[in-house]
């Protein structure tokens, strides 16, 4: 069966104009939607990027809070070396001289005494010598001795002692004719071995 349309083609230009402009005007609610949305999940993300952001600037602060720390723990670490080395450098080669004292007292002859006695430590490099001991000092010695054969006994006894050497006499003078009372002096050196634990750097 044939249909005729009978409306004139005004109305019909209407019709299909009338469509048209329904159909873009859904496209482009749809469109203004569509970009709406895209919108919405641009701002979502960058809402997100600030707040990670944000944490990410918080954790970096406390790191470099906590490098400050260590940087300040460092430098006290670094004083701390410093006063130490300073510290060991005071006591390189030190000698107990109270210790000294004693071993003197034991070594000494029963018919010698002292009236002097002096002891100094090397200020620079410790000297090496002789034997393969290294001499970081000495000590001289004045006294009085009843005859002479006691002083062979008390360089050989100077000797005896750790980290004394090279005992020697300088000299040995008669106080009167036929005294036999000497006044002597003599001194010895001495080498690391004399040294104090701290004195050779160890703890």
């Amino acid at each position: 069966m044939t249909q005729v349309n009978l409306l004139p083609p005004e109305l019909r230009a209407r019709e299909v104009t009338r469509r048209l402009t329904s159909v873009v005007v859904i496209v482009g609610v749809i469109v203004l939607g569509l970009i709406g949305l895209f919108y919405f999940f641009q701002v979502m993300n960058l809402s997100r990027a600030r707040d990670d952001l944000a944490a990410q600037e918080g954790v970096n602060r406390q790191l470099q809070a906590q490098v400050n720390d260590l940087q300040r723990f460092q430098a006290l670490q670094d004083q701390l070396e410093a006063k130490q080395e300073l510290v060991s450098s005071v006591f390189v080669d030190e000698v107990s001289w109270s210790t000294v004292l004693v071993d003197i007292s034991q070594v000494i002859p029963s018919e010698a005494y002292l009236t002097s006695l002096t002891g100094s430590i090397s200020a620079g490099a410790p000297t090496p010598a002789t034997g393969g001991a290294t001499l970081i000092g000495n000590m001289s010695f004045t006294g009085v001795v009843m005859q002479t054969d006691p002083l062979a006994s008390w360089l050989t006894r100077l000797e005896q002692v750790d980290g004394w050497v090279n005992a020697w006499m300088n000299s040995a003078t008669e106080d009167a004719p036929f005294s036999r009372i000497y006044t002597f002096s003599s001194g010895i050196d001495l080498s690391l071995d004399a040294a104090t634990r701290r004195g050779k750097g160890l703890p």
